[in-house]
């Protein structure tokens, strides 16, 4: 909404005299709104955006311009980085829910479209998708924030319209397992290591309930338990049928840190260190 103002001037006899000042409002017949189709990001993820353009008034506008800035956010040294990426022929371009063919998309960053037109009592939509980059914040708690500005003849000021997506909050686990020798005579001894890592923001406490399962063959005789350097006892700990060879880590026992994440000064990318915890399982076949 721009405002104006406007004083007039009275003149008489050689005199001049001021009128007051009054102040309008000037309200422009074309909205924009942001909208993201989904509120929640995830490394990797496509977030897809839908920009509205109505218009109220009676006449149509044509040949405007629209860019997004992708979310950027400054990283210092007066470098920016960018959350999000076009993805490329993603646009789509409706005039009063009818699909257009498409206008010059220019993918930036930012991100640039133009000639796009508004009839008049009528509306226009921008639908397009954009990628989750590696500059995307990852911690708990982070949300991009990106903003699209409309301009071009006919408007008095440009219009801007924002959306904001935060980050997915939780664990994300992944095991590997290892054997070490991996040539064991026979009643020789073995160890079987479990690494947990958690790529997920949040750590997987107790409440999470990880738990480990396995079956050995062979069968592992006089095992010792231990989860990072720490020993675990049978039945706190552990549960262990030395004639099946069935072994269970017990609900709560193991818990995993959250990842860490630093940025790179020069591009912005967020590295990320996965939290880990190792269950080592040692015994004679």
């Amino acid at each position: 909404m721009a405002s104006f103002t406007n004083q007039a001037t009275l003149r008489y006899n050689g005199q001049t005299v001021s009128s007051n000042v009054v102040t309008g409002q000037m309200i422009s017949p074309l909205s924009m709104t942001k909208t993201p189709a989904e509120d929640r990001y995830a490394p990797g993820d496509t977030i897809c955006y839908l920009i509205s353009l109505v218009n109220e008034g009676s006449l149509s506008y044509e040949n405007l311009s629209l860019t997004d800035d992708l979310g950027a956010y400054e990283i210092g040294g007066g470098q920016q980085a960018r959350p999000l990426a076009y993805v490329a022929d993603s646009l789509r371009y409706f005039i009063n829910g009818v699909l257009q063919p498409a206008p010059a998309v220019t993918a930036g960053p930012p991100l640039a479209v133009t000639g796009i037109s508004v009839p008049a009592g009528g509306c226009a939509m921008l639908v397009y998708e954009t990628q989750i980059t590696a500059a995307a914040p990852l911690t708990a708690g982070s949300v991009i924030t990106n903003s699209a500005v409309l301009s071009g003849a006919g408007l008095t000021n440009p219009l801007e319209a924002e959306a904001s997506v935060a980050v997915e909050c939780g664990a994300e686990l992944s095991i590997l397992k290892s054997l070490f020798p991996a040539t064991v005579p026979e009643h020789g001894q073995l160890s079987y290591s479990f690494t947990i890592q958690n790529n997920g923001n949040e750590a997987a406490g107790t409440d999470a309930n990880v738990t480990i399962s396995d079956l050995f063959d062979p069968i592992l005789k006089d095992i010792s338990v231990s989860l990072d350097g720490r020993p675990l006892a049978q039945g706190s700990g552990y549960s262990y049928n030395q004639s099946s060879g069935q072994f269970d880590t017990l609900p709560g026992v193991i818990t995993v840190p959250a990842a860490s994440y630093a940025q790179t000064a020069s591009t912005g990318d967020w590295i990320v260190s996965p939290g880990e915890a190792v269950l080592t399982v040692t015994g004679t076949i």
